[in-house]
């Protein structure tokens, strides 16, 4: 394993963005038991379109990608959204990487803060997102009685 590089994200990523983000997130599909979410069923065309004029970027091990994470501006509000790593290199740091070059890119936009969501049952996400600084502002109940849970940190050094 080498050192991790990290670039901004781009339209021509988007094949090797979604077949991570599918890798990674086919751990969240078995923690809810359900194939049916957006990363899993999102089309490469939707990927490429959601890539322009994107503030996220991409983590790489040599030539290798083995994290992305997506993010655009909405006001003061930076909104961060597809953390994805691959599965064999989870545990790496590699998530809180991509969070501190995606907030920077927000502030550096002129956002002041920073939101994403996850659903309840996704502990690891939620312990990353508190200890990196995210606060709960917002749970939204689903019809299938999981929670999506919103966090919010502020990006100004106040």
């Amino acid at each position: 394993m080498g050192q991790i590089t990290v670039r901004d994200i781009t339209p021509d990523d988007a094949g090797e963005v979604l077949t991570l983000q599918r890798a990674a997130f086919v751990q969240e599909a078995l923690i809810y038991r359900s194939v049916d979410m957006p990363p899993l069923t999102q089309t490469l065309d939707e990927v490429r379109a959601e890539l322009e004029e994107n503030l996220g970027c991409v983590a790489l091990d040599g030539p290798r990608m083995v994290g992305a994470v997506r993010a655009r501006r909405d006001g003061d509000l930076l909104l961060i959204g597809r953390i994805a790593i691959a599965p064999d290199q989870q545990g790496r740091g590699i998530g809180t990487t991509l969070l501190d070059a995606v907030e920077t890119r927000g502030r550096d936009a002129g956002a002041t803060e920073a939101e994403l969501f996850t659903g309840s049952l996704s502990e690891a996400n939620l312990r990353l997102y508190e200890r990196e600084g995210y606060r709960e502002t917002q749970r939204v109940p689903g019809d299938d009685g999981i929670e999506q849970v919103f966090l919010r940190k502020p990006l100004t050094e106040d």
